[in-house]
């Protein structure tokens, strides 16, 4: 399970090899145990991981069945370096994950990156129907629609020619400055979150794949026309809530996605890029009241 406490989050953690890479995950206890319970599968955003979920996580398990993982190249999973990686191979991984955990139906909560596999794994399953169907998706903050994503000059350094260099400058401090520019004025991030953030990050020599990662970005604009014309089309149940003083994804981009997306449900928070972390128990009111409208 997620716990806040990151030596319980790593002593809890499992590992599986897939896609030849060495992948931590997280099941609820009772995972194995109760079959029939409704399955919910966490994404986490970039650059961190799946613990961003845990207070949800601690909520949420009474009732369903829940797995996460940390992607690769984040938190506890394998970090490799000099290595191309692609939003296709991270739901190529949880594709895997979900076939070893015998999931055969379950509802996706994803955030920032995890919106963009999320979108990956919506639009194959509008295509050729995986053997894990999508029952809901739901999506915080993040650049579901390549021409409204505003990143920052941080980021736009650690992806260039001198990413190298940026990300071995890179450290505590300036994730503390960083964040506390995409988190809600009311909402900023406490000290031991952005502890427990940078841990992750360093673990195993993570910041040195911290450029690599980010080619996310041209990967988002060219899958973008397809993952786009895949969410106008499904009649999986989606939802956006989005923190609006998000300045790399907020109100510009709820505005574009209620402009374009039939029919669409939204709710926006007065946070920033983290509403998962910012407004907890918010996040997990309104999913649950989601949940409870799509459930039947």
């Amino acid at each position: 399970m997620l716990q806040r406490d990151l030596e319980a989050y790593i002593k809890n953690a499992e590992f599986s090899e897939l896609c030849g890479h060495r992948i931590a995950h997280w099941q609820s206890l009772d995972f194995q145990t109760n079959p029939h319970k409704e399955t919910i599968l966490f994404i986490h955003g970039f650059p961190s991981a799946a613990w961003d979920w845990h207070y949800q996580w601690q909520h949420l398990a009474e009732q369903y069945r829940l797995v996460s993982l940390d992607l690769l190249g984040f938190g506890l999973s394998a970090k490799p370096t000099n290595y191309q990686y692609s939003l296709l191979e991270q739901a190529n991984i949880i594709e895997l994950l979900l076939r070893q955990l015998g999931i055969e139906n379950y509802h996706i909560l994803a955030h920032d990156y995890g919106d963009s596999v999320a979108q990956e794994l919506l639009s194959r399953h509008n295509i050729s129907g995986q053997s894990a169907k999508i029952l809901s998706l739901c999506f915080l903050n993040g650049g579901l629609f390549a021409s409204q994503h505003r990143p920052l000059l941080t980021q736009k350094l650690l992806k260039s020619r001198i990413g190298g260099l940026a990300s071995y400058f890179m450290n505590k401090a300036s994730l503390s400055r960083g964040f506390k520019k995409i988190f809600g004025a009311k909402s900023q991030p406490q000290d031991d979150e952005i502890d427990t953030l940078w841990q992750l990050i360093e673990y195993n020599h993570g910041k040195r794949v911290l450029p690599n990662l980010l080619s996310y970005i041209d990967e988002r604009r060219e899958q973008g026309q397809r993952w786009t014309s895949n969410m106008l089309r499904t009649s999986i149940p989606l939802y956006f809530i989005n923190g609006v003083q998000d300045p790399i994804s907020g109100q510009h981009m709820l505005d574009h996605y209620i402009e374009i997306i039939p029919n669409p449900k939204t709710t926006a928070l007065d946070v920033g890029h983290y509403p998962q972390l910012e407004a907890p128990q918010d996040v997990l009111d309104l999913y649950q009241a989601f949940l409870n409208e799509v459930i039947v």
